[in-house]
């Protein structure tokens, strides 16, 4: 219930800035949209024995049109975003007896946690159309966050996140399009300025919806 309504309150506080940005045409998004991803580091491409992590993401979603290159129409999406993350140390000799109060460490980890990530993530997407309501989507995106809680893999703070999705973009009505892919690479760390700083990799699923305004 809690974090059903965190994830209202993003909403809602997202769709009156967007009503504000209207007034401002330089910045005012040509489309809006929110989209949900399921991500997980269990998966065919990185699957770290470890540890277990997993996480709900839910974005809003801003799009500004950049430019034209040959058959490629290129945007920026500004996603302001929450995830809510499940993290578990699996492996207790991961962390070693040369760590400060690595015994302590060790059976604060191994115990289950739940974390939230809060954040805004700046995306690059190229966009072609395949047919006339149906476009391929490729996006790599860089993400500016806070993570409240410490593991073995990352310290609490202040965190990037990287991203490369790849999915297809469908016209279901006039001007409203359904978005459904899959974050090929995700990755979160803090480029050492905070220690430790392993990161943590997923690969998910995604679903978004978008129209224009």
């Amino acid at each position: 219930m809690k974090n059903s309504l965190i994830v209202l309150l993003f909403f809602i506080s997202f769709s009156i800035v967007s009503q504000d940005v209207k007034k401002e045409s330089k910045l005012k998004p040509y489309k809006v949209g929110f989209l949900y991803n399921s991500a997980t580091n269990e998966n065919f491409l990185n699957d770290d024995p470890d540890y277990d992590y997993s996480t709900n993401t839910y974005k809003a979603q801003a799009f500004y049109k950049l430019t034209n290159w040959k058959k490629f129409d290129i945007e920026l999406i500004v996603q302001p975003q929450i995830q809510f993350i499940k993290h578990q140390l699996i492996n207790e000799q991961y962390v070693t007896p040369d760590i400060d109060n690595f015994l302590e460490k060790r059976e604060e980890f191994t115990q289950q946690k739940k974390m939230n990530l809060y954040g805004v993530e700046f995306g690059f997407a190229a966009k072609r159309q395949i047919f006339k309501k149906l476009a391929l989507q490729g996006t790599i995106s860089l993400g500016f966050n806070y993570i409240d809680t410490r593991t073995e893999r990352i310290a609490k703070g202040f965190t990037f996140l990287e991203n490369f999705s790849l999915g297809i973009s469908y016209e279901t009505f006039s001007d409203s399009y359904l978005y459904i892919g899959t974050n090929l690479f995700g990755h979160v760390s803090n480029l050492d300025f905070n220690l430790p700083n392993a990161g943590y990799n997923i690969l998910g699923l995604e679903i978004g919806y978008s129209f224009k305004i």
